[in-house]
């Protein structure tokens, strides 16, 4: 029997370059590995609702009905999901043959890894990892928050991730919660998955950009800096106000 792996693709094809990506993505995947040894179960949560009801091929396709953010829609995924393993994705990668053995290969020999990074060659060389390293231990730095493998237990310990981080900051909020909670995170360089780059990001508006980037910093401030609640809520309300007023 196939070893099986949920994998969630967050999606916002509002053109046709876009969605090339997503099908980009999800072509790339199922080519990486022999569906005879690990088979992929593929949600992809699809952000752009004039869309609805069309299927991404070999997956399943979902549209929230809910605001996006970006943990919030991850958690729909895994919410939505059975298997032990889950891969949480952009739509913006290329997967290279045996990316997923990699990871699974890395578990199996420490059974206490409960979240892994593959490596990305357009991140990981420029920051000095080697591509025939070994299995590294790390957060900043070694982490990507755009394709990461965990088990399905980490929730146990965790938690939901937090829905208030709506994009920006989502992975330094995911690292500092690991580290909190005394889970580990190890970069696995067999594992290779290429990120094209934000390219769903590139696609919004200034003010949905601004919303998207600038109030999680708010929150993270609060959040891990200490900084207080009261001028977190004062800076996000006039913050909301300049968007509002288009300042």
């Amino acid at each position: 029997m196939p070893l099986k792996v949920d994998i969630i693709v967050l999606s916002y094809a509002k053109d046709e370059k876009l969605k090339a990506l997503t099908i980009q993505t999800v072509k790339t995947l199922f080519e990486s590995e022999d569906s005879k040894e690990i088979e992929f179960t593929v949600l992809v949560i699809e952000s752009n609702k004039a869309m609805q009801p069309y299927q991404f091929e070999n997956t399943t396709t979902i549209y929230p009905t809910q605001e996006f953010g970006f943990n919030k829609y991850l958690n729909i995924g895994i919410n939505h999901t059975v298997n032990s393993y889950i891969c949480l994705c952009n739509n913006d990668l290329i997967f290279h043959k045996g990316w997923a053995t990699g990871i699974l290969k890395a578990m199996e020999v420490n059974p206490t890894i409960l979240s892994a990074t593959p490596y990305c060659p357009a991140y990981h060389k420029s920051a000095g990892f080697d591509p025939n390293g070994p299995t590294i231990e790390g957060y900043f730095g070694t982490f990507i928050g755009w394709c990461f493998m965990v088990k399905r237990e980490l929730f146990n310990v965790i938690g939901p991730l937090d829905e208030k981080f709506t994009f920006w900051y989502s992975d330094a909020d995911y690292c500092n919660t690991l580290a909190k909670y005394g889970v580990k995170n190890y970069l696995v360089p067999p594992s290779v998955v290429t990120h094209i780059g934000s390219e769903s990001l590139k696609a919004t508006d200034s003010k949905e950009y601004q919303k998207l980037t600038q109030l999680p910093r708010f929150y993270y401030s609060y959040k891990w800096q200490h900084h207080r609640w009261l001028k977190y809520k004062i800076q996000s309300a006039l913050f909301k106000l300049k968007l509002l007023i288009g300042l």
